[in-house]
């Protein structure tokens, strides 16, 4: 179990230094400005026509890091990115040992936050923080405090969002003696290190729970829910063995093309390849061809409940899904019509397997992964294993009931995860401005 922050014990005394997002500090502790006592600099950008010849020698070369580079929960630096600045290369700034690295524009920026273990350079729109006057693994903390983060977010300027240099070497920081940046410093890499072992823990539980449900689903639509009926071979390799009774059809067997256009009062729906076939209107940020959605429905493709519609350019990413309401969808989507009485959902859950997904893939046509297609006429020879339908309901419950269970565990664990977040801010945050005495 953690300690709360409200138990930690706490300094004798505490004076107001006059500053709104700075909370009073301790008596003896002082407030300075960054330039005050640290090297600030941005690094350097890297022009595309020499970046393929900075990937080399990993073991002489320095990493070149970027913002994505840097795990924004973790603070860790993926060093092996492959991009590194030749040691001759005297043109690049480097970030020493024990330095921090701030991204200072952009989506990240005040967010991805990192501290060195070894020297190297990085991109203009991270900066480096370093110091001989104090504990540098102090000011990476105090970074990420909430004081700075107001001072950072207040400054923020541009079209895209950033803070100057000048401006950054302007933010106040709170100091205690150096024996007490130390001490702080080090009580923080150790309960850090156990939060995130404990939320690195409960990701993993996560993903557990995730290859357990489609496992689950694999098992189900494949092999039904009666371990005791008598098995076939399928014929086919990813299929392997079906219940005796279930039949392997191609999709032509089971589907129509539907090529009926849409028409006015339709909702326009969508096809994910993470959540399948939309069940509400598409918004028009998410319509980058709103002016079409508005003004000529006959573009679209009719769509009715209990058909299949996939996405040409995704179906090999898993972009296939169930309709469960009647409207249309992009003339970049092929519909299916079912023949026959079918429960879609239950062929959703199958054409969502990642085997079904690298059939598709495989019958995809194009050179590269974002120039292929999965026409009709390649959908429709795709192998389906087909149950009875009265299977096919049960097996869509039964998969509805597990993958419910599993979310509510997912939610449970999202919720603690986030919790841990919060209680790592918090306790890096009171630890740096002394609202807690750690010595």
């Amino acid at each position: 179990m953690m300690a709360t922050i409200a138990t930690m014990p706490k300094y004798e005394a505490y004076k107001n230094i006059g500053i709104d997002w700075i909370e009073p500090i301790p008596t003896d502790w002082n407030v300075r400005r960054l330039k005050q006592f640290a090297k600030i600099f941005n690094g350097d950008s890297i022009s595309p026509t020499i970046k393929d010849s900075f990937a080399s020698d990993k073991f002489s070369h320095r990493p070149y890091i970027a913002s994505k580079d840097i795990n924004a929960n973790t603070s860790a630096i993926d060093y092996d990115n492959g991009i590194r600045i030749p040691q001759e290369n005297m043109s690049f700034r480097i970030a020493p040992p024990n330095a921090s690295l701030i991204c200072i524009e952009g989506g990240s920026a005040g967010k991805k936050i990192a501290f060195t273990d070894k020297e190297v350079c990085f991109v203009n729109k991270l900066a480096c923080l370093h110091s001989k006057k104090i504990f540098n693994k102090f000011i990476y903390y105090s970074l990420k405090a909430e004081a700075f983060q107001i001072q950072f977010c207040l400054s923020m300027s541009g079209l895209i969002g950033g803070v100057a240099i000048s401006v950054l070497g302007n933010f106040s920081i709170v100091l205690p003696s150096f024996s007490e940046q130390t001490a702080i410093s080090n009580f923080l890499d150790k309960k850090t290190a156990q939060i995130d072992e404990a939320i690195a823990i409960k990701e993993q539980q996560i993903a557990l729970l995730k290859e357990r449900k489609q496992i689950i689903i694999q098992k189900a639509v494949t092999q039904g829910l009666n371990s005791n009926v008598p098995m076939k071979n399928s014929g086919v390799d990813w299929i392997g063995e079906i219940p005796e009774h279930w039949v392997i059809f191609a999709n032509r067997a089971l589907f129509f093309e539907r090529v009926e256009s849409g028409r006015i009062g339709l909702p326009l729906l969508s096809v994910s390849i993470h959540t399948g076939v939309s069940s509400e209107e598409i918004s028009e940020e998410e319509n980058v061809r709103g002016r079409v959605k508005i003004e000529d429905k006959s573009k679209y493709i009719l769509v009715k409940k209990g058909d299949i519609a996939f996405n040409m350019m995704r179906a090999w990413q898993g972009g296939i899904g169930a309709v469960s309401k009647e409207g249309m969808v992009s003339p970049a989507y092929i519909v299916a019509k079912p023949k026959s009485i079918i429960n879609a959902e239950y062929f959703e859950y199958q054409y969502r397997c990642p085997e079904f997904i690298q059939q598709m893939d495989r019958f995809s046509k194009g050179i590269t992964d974002f120039r292929k297609r999965l026409y009709w006429d390649s959908f429709k020879q795709l192998n389906t294993v087909v149950p009875p339908i009265k299977e096919q309901l049960a097996i869509v419950g039964f998969i509805k009931d597990q993958s419910e269970k599993v979310e509510v565990s997912t939610a449970l664990l999202n919720n603690q995860i986030e919790k841990l977040k919060e209680y790592k801010i918090t306790l890096i945050n009171s630890a740096v401005t002394g609202k807690i005495k750690v010595i």
